[in-house]
């Protein structure tokens, strides 16, 4: 069985119309970012505005459609920058953790994500993908799961010693899956999410994934 790429080339998300090639940019692509996670904690995504995420920004709106067309691509680029953070995290989680094993591994996994939910602006309602998996600009449905499913099944590979082949990326997608949709409901019963259906939700992935991670 042939082996899955661990990771894709992390380059701007697909929603992007400019990469940013100065540092001026970037940091104005940062700010209209950060704005964009801050109002949709405040007005959720229907009320969202790019001409109000400008004004938080502290940008005119042209900065705004200079990267954007509309504010689905907005929110699009704001879910890549959190699963680019997401990743992040999880690496600085593994490499300071003095014995890694599966359920080590799951449970640093399972804990950013859920750290996030609670501290990350914006993360609550738009974490990997726009709200009800709103189209792309391309015309295509994204498939954030998908995405979050082969950026963990490279690192925990990595991490593991654990060849990322098509049984481990399927048996992380089916976990990433899981509990997406469990955490979903713990934090829909309690705003820091109820700690009974986390704790269910990690001994549910402690016994699905741990023996495909030996």
């Amino acid at each position: 069985m042939d082996p899955v790429p661990q990771t894709r080339p992390h380059g701007p998300p697909p929603a992007l119309r400019r990469t940013p090639v100065q540092q001026r940019s970037a940091e104005r692509l940062a700010r209209i970012l950060d704005a964009c996670a801050g109002l949709l904690d405040e007005t959720g995504y229907e009320q969202l505005s790019t001409r109000a995420v400008a004004a938080r920004a502290g940008v005119p709106i042209g900065s705004v459609y200079r990267f954007f067309g509309n504010k689905r691509a907005l929110v699009a680029a704001l879910a890549h920058r959190n699963l680019d953070r997401y990743a992040e995290r999880i690496s600085a989680r593994f490499e300071r953790t003095e014995v890694l094993d599966a359920r080590a591994a799951i449970d640093g996994v399972l804990d950013e994500f859920i750290a996030m939910k609670r501290s990350v602006p914006g993360f609550a309602l738009v974490d990997f993908g726009p709200p009800a998996a709103e189209e792309t600009d391309g015309g295509g449905a994204e498939d954030p799961n998908g995405l979050v499913a082969e950026r963990l099944c490279g690192l925990l590979a990595a991490h593991l010693g654990r060849t990322a082949d098509e049984t481990l990326m399927r048996k992380v997608l089916v976990g990433v899956e899981t509990a997406d949709t469990l955490v979903r409901r713990a934090f829909r019963a309690d705003p820091e999410g109820d700690p009974a259906l986390i704790a269910e939700t990690r001994q549910l992935l402690h016994a699905y994934l741990a023996p495909s991670l030996v």
